[in-house]
């Protein structure tokens, strides 16, 4: 049976262009292809020099590598845009209400609405936070939300970003490139900023300082500079304003963290962690890290810290959670879910880790804590012999995969070696949660180079682009 062609988002099937690519369109046919592959190597080196790069250590070689960087923008309508964020603030609402009922009442359990072993044995859950109370309810400030597109107005959730979402700082530079690289593209229509963000982050993480802390301090906690995202920890907390620190520079001292600073210790009352909980306190969770801050969550139970996001929203992420993301959203908030999960087998189950072993060859295969597009299987595009190695996986430990059908992603124009191609991309839009949920128009797009390819992870080869959204 042949398969439908993916969704093209530019070009409608009669051969023409929908209406908020006209200017892309436009600029594409009457640009001259050097021109575009000069401006190619050109954002290649503004990249390089400004340090955007990705570690990757797992392999021989650079470890420090571009993120390859498509010029042809991909659009959005103002009407679209506002359906898209509709749903994702309703779903991270759902998320927020969960973790802290888990941590609480575990109503949600109780229900039978999620069974209490997906939870309670779960690897994600942190025992450590029930009962802590956390300012405005809020415990995943910072959400990145992986969604896939196969049709005019056809959306799905691969997965919620729910412990230390990245790739903001490429969104945001993706769109300085574009604007200096051609500023011609930009005049004549209205697209919507994106370069509020450190912004809107700041009077996020403001917002849920402390009470009592009318001017909170706020740092950055990264692991260092061997750390693959650390370009956008030091981004970030220079677009903030506020530190850039180690777990070496903090200390607690009466239940409070301070930091180490020239003028003496400084009292830090917002902690944006770029940390996995295993590592915040070695007081509480590894004693073998040194990455983290002994007593962190001796000041955190005791109210005056706070830590973004929240130790235990790992919970929220985890793939076989996710399945349950639309009786969550039912049970919290009475809605119906905007956004589709995409259909869900679960391991776990005997008659679902049935049909997937009987149908590797059709379905994506991922492991409930995998991450950066490993522990993958997809089926359409491996070899028996992977299939098979993967059905051992699966009959040694079913709860560890989830399966899902392979659907067809829509494509985008991207400039390759061969020219304009269409390519399969993904969008992973940020949402910001405090005092008001806030979301910046637009999100990183990743796009996956080779032709016929749907992984987009940048550490499998995937690219990115600039995300426009046009104003009404």
């Amino acid at each position: 049976m042949t398969k439908p062609p993916a969704f093209d988002e530019m070009t409608l099937p009669d051969g023409s262009v929908r209406s908020v690519y006209e200017n892309v369109d436009k600029w594409l046919r009457e640009a001259a292809a050097d021109r575009l592959d000069l401006k190619r190597r050109e954002a290649d080196t503004i990249f390089r020099r400004l340090g955007i790069t990705f570690s990757v250590y797992t392999e021989g070689g650079d470890p420090e590598r571009l993120i390859p960087f498509d010029i042809i923008p991909r659009v959005f309508g103002a009407e679209e845009w506002a359906r898209l964020s509709a749903g994702c603030v309703q779903r991270v609402q759902g998320i927020n209400a969960f973790i802290r009922d888990i941590y609480h009442d575990q109503e949600i359990l109780r229900a039978g609405v999620v069974p209490s072993e997906q939870v309670l044995k779960n690897d994600q859950f942190r025992p450590e936070m029930s009962g802590i109370e956390v300012p405005r309810d809020i415990y995943a400030h910072i959400v990145g939300i992986d969604m896939v597109r196969t049709g005019e107005n056809e959306f799905y959730v691969l997965e919620d970003n729910a412990r230390t979402p990245s790739g903001v700082a490429y969104m945001l530079e993706n769109r300085e490139v574009m604007m200096r690289l051609f500023p011609e593209l930009f005049a004549g229509q209205r697209i919507a900023p994106v370069d509020t963000y450190a912004t809107e982050l700041l009077r996020t993480l403001s917002s849920v300082a402390p009470s009592g802390a009318s001017n909170p301090t706020i740092a950055v906690l990264t692991p260092g500079i061997f750390n693959s995202a650390y370009f956008e920890h030091a981004f970030l907390a220079e677009g903030m304003g506020v530190e850039l620190v180690e777990g070496q520079d903090l200390f607690v001292e009466d239940k409070k963290v301070y930091m180490r600073t020239p003028a003496g210790p400084k009292r830090v009352d917002v902690l944006y962690r770029r940390i996995d909980d295993s590592f915040l306190d070695p007081q509480a969770f590894r004693p073998d890290s040194v990455l983290g801050v002994p007593g962190l969550m001796s000041a955190y139970r005791a109210g005056n810290i706070n830590v973004a996001n929240a130790v235990g929203t790992g919970i929220s992420d985890d793939k076989s959670i996710y399945t349950y993301m639309p009786e969550i959203i039912r049970f919290y908030l009475g809605e119906e879910p905007i956004l589709n999960n995409v259909p869900t087998f679960s391991c776990r189950n005997d008659e679902d880790c049935k049909y997937v072993l009987a149908h590797l060859d059709e379905l994506v295969v991922k492991e409930v804590h995998g991450s950066g597009g490993y522990g993958m299987l997809i089926g359409p595009t491996s070899t028996k012999e992977q299939r098979e190695e993967f059905a051992k996986r699966i009959k040694a430990t079913p709860h560890v995969y989830i399966a899902q059908p392979t659907l067809a992603l829509s494509t985008c124009p991207t400039f390759v070696d061969s020219g304009v191609a269409p390519r399969h991309v993904d969008l992973r839009p940020f949402v910001l949660s405090g005092d008001q949920v806030r979301m910046v128009p637009g999100g990183l797009t990743r796009v996956a180079l080779p032709e016929g390819s749907l992984v987009v992870n940048s550490s499998q080869g995937g690219g990115t682009k600039d995300t426009w959204v046009l104003e009404g």
